[in-house]
């Protein structure tokens, strides 16, 4: 998949294809819904539709499917002090998005300057003149343009004028009829509750970061770990998790059961929040590897023991209540 970030130098093979625009954070199951869309689309264009010269088909028919989104997430721009609010780093969103089958994705850059733009402007300017697209497909809820004042019903009026067509996709409900969203699953994930925010993603939520050297306590105690800042993503409850977690090599990323204690670690009277990693049975130098951590299930708080020997006894029957979960999970 090509990573693309300026509208005004697209490629050719790029142009005339069927776009799934939004935010896509989390890359939800509504998300994934969007862009398979974009996908049939893409495979049965509009009558008289004609890929590209050059472009990136698999079939005469078939027109490249590409997936726009916008970094960083609005709400970081416009409320630069408020807690971290994204579900994904634009990495893990990329991988996600790769994963599901796009030939692109088109990394908007979003800043003041760009969100000052009328919602027209982006319509005729971005989709129609610079990207070219032949389709368009949206949640039937979104907006775009300056002060979110362009929706779904602009939209369609200036792709029938420009010669592009929408789709637009309805929110997607789970069996219980209630809408996969990520609000959901950051209420969930904030709540402890990795589980329902797997059933709304339709895998474990996961983060990654560059391993960095911690205080060794885990070595000392015979559990050594793999340490991890969150950055800007969300962050959820304070605890010890059940995890897979494996060193990024993309598809081919090799995953290990594992326990990990996200927290302030209250035993040594430590503050900044860190994600601590311990693999069972890994045995190999993990220091500045970028490590992916998927959290599978909530065990228990985050609490302060009196003593390393209170915290390894602890420690060790955490161990053992991650395995038992995750082995009833594979």
């Amino acid at each position: 998949m090509r990573i693309l970030r300026h509208h005004d130098e697209f490629p050719p093979d790029c142009r005339g294809g069927a776009v799934a625009l939004g935010n896509f954070d989390g890359v939800h199951r509504g998300h994934q819904a969007v862009i398979a869309t974009a996908h049939r689309v893409a495979e049965q264009p509009p009558a008289g539709a004609v890929a590209a010269p050059g472009a990136l088909s698999h079939t005469p028919a078939r027109i490249p499917v590409g997936v726009m989104t916008f970094d960083p997430h609005p709400r970081r721009l416009f409320q630069p002090d408020a807690p971290p609010f994204a579900l994904s780093a634009l990495r893990t969103k990329a991988r996600r998005i790769e994963d599901l089958g796009a030939d692109f994705l088109y990394v908007q850059h979003f800043d003041h300057a760009f969100s000052r733009h009328p919602a027209e402007w982006f319509v005729e300017t971005v989709l129609a003149r610079n990207l070219g697209v032949r389709h368009v497909v949206i949640g039937e809820d979104y907006h775009f343009g300056q002060d979110r004042r362009g929706d779904a019903s602009l939209m369609r009026a200036m792709a029938a004028d420009l010669g592009f067509g929408v789709t637009t996709v309805a929110p997607v409900t789970d069996g219980e009829g209630r809408i996969l969203s990520s609000t959901r699953v950051r209420e969930a994930l904030v709540a402890g509750r990795p589980e329902e925010a797997a059933h709304v993603l339709g895998q474990p939520w996961e983060v990654e970061g560059r391993v960095e050297h911690g205080d060794a306590r885990g070595r000392v105690i015979g559990f050594p770990t793999a340490n991890l800042r969150l950055g800007a993503v969300l962050r959820p409850a304070l605890g010890v998790y059940a995890v897979r977690a494996g060193v990024d090599a993309g598809a081919g990323t090799v995953w290990h059961d594992g326990v990990a204690n996200y927290g302030r670690r209250p035993t040594f009277d430590a503050t900044d929040p860190l994600l601590e990693v311990h693999l069972f049975g890994f045995d190999g130098d993990l220091y500045n590897q970028h490590l992916r951590v998927r959290l599978v299930a909530f065990l228990r708080p985050e609490r302060k023991f009196d003593g390393l020997d209170a915290l390894k006894a602890q420690i060790g029957a955490d161990a053992d209540a991650a395995r038992r979960r995750l082995s009833a999970k594979v």
